[in-house]
């Protein structure tokens, strides 16, 4: 490992490293763009819903994010799928090369964290909205937008951030059943064809990807908790 010699892959007849570094860039691209569709959809619906507490939009974007917790991915992509592609034909059923082949597994991968993340921060809000700094913010006639955007999100961002990094382990994971689904060509899929075949090295390979992966996004979200909130580098 330690010279970067995984072993050959069986099945493949190549390098076990050689084939990890073409896949393990697809993966990535189909990762981070779930994680900007999840964080797109969650924080101003999580805002909102904060703000409106009690009211009918936050009682709406409750039962949405409940319905995304309770739809798995190798549910949600099949019906992506069939609607968009299929009855709609507007995107590709599966495949890889132009951004129209990433939006379905995106939005199958970022939904389900969308709806995680939402709740979180509609929390974390509630919290921060009720400090006393925050009354002091609207007494000094700060507009609301700067005082819930500037002010209470940032310091909100805490556990906000936690659970990003946490989650980006779930997405990897997630990646096996959507890449599978949409064809797509990452190291999810790679693992899939090696367990069929057996590869030990090629699965041994994978998963200490995605592991390392793993620990280091978890590395950089610490480093981003000093970012967000000054108070930390004390």
């Amino acid at each position: 490992m330690l010279h970067g010699d995984l072993g050959k892959s069986l099945r493949f007849n190549q390098g076990v490293s050689s084939l990890i570094v073409k896949r393990y860039p697809f993966t990535l691209q189909l990762t981070l763009a779930s994680l900007f569709v999840a964080i797109v959809l969650a924080i101003p619906a999580g805002v909102r819903s904060a703000v409106r507490r009690n009211r009918w939009d936050d009682r709406l974007l409750s039962v949405v994010s409940l319905f995304g917790l309770s739809f798995p991915n190798f549910a949600l992509g099949p019906v992506l799928i069939l609607f968009f592609a299929v009855r709609l034909g507007w995107l590709p059923v599966s495949g890889s090369g132009t951004f129209a082949h990433l939006v379905l597994p995106a939005i199958t991968m970022g939904g389900a964290l969308a709806a995680i993340l939402t709740r979180m921060v509609r929390t974390s809000m509630l919290e921060e909205l009720g400090q006393d700094y925050i009354r002091t913010a609207r007494a000094k006639g700060l507009p609301e937008r700067t005082v819930v955007y500037r002010h209470a999100l940032r310091n909100a961002m805490i556990p906000i951030l936690t659970v990003l990094g946490l989650q980006f382990g779930a997405l990897l994971a997630g990646t096996i059943v959507t890449e599978t689904i949409f064809s797509w060509p990452g190291i999810g899929r790679l693992t899939i064809q090696a367990i069929a075949n057996r590869d030990y090295y090629l699965v041994q390979g994978c998963i200490l990807a995605i592991g390392l992966t793993y620990v280091a996004v978890n590395f950089l979200t610490d480093l981003l908790y000093s970012a967000v909130n000054p108070r930390i580098r004390q």
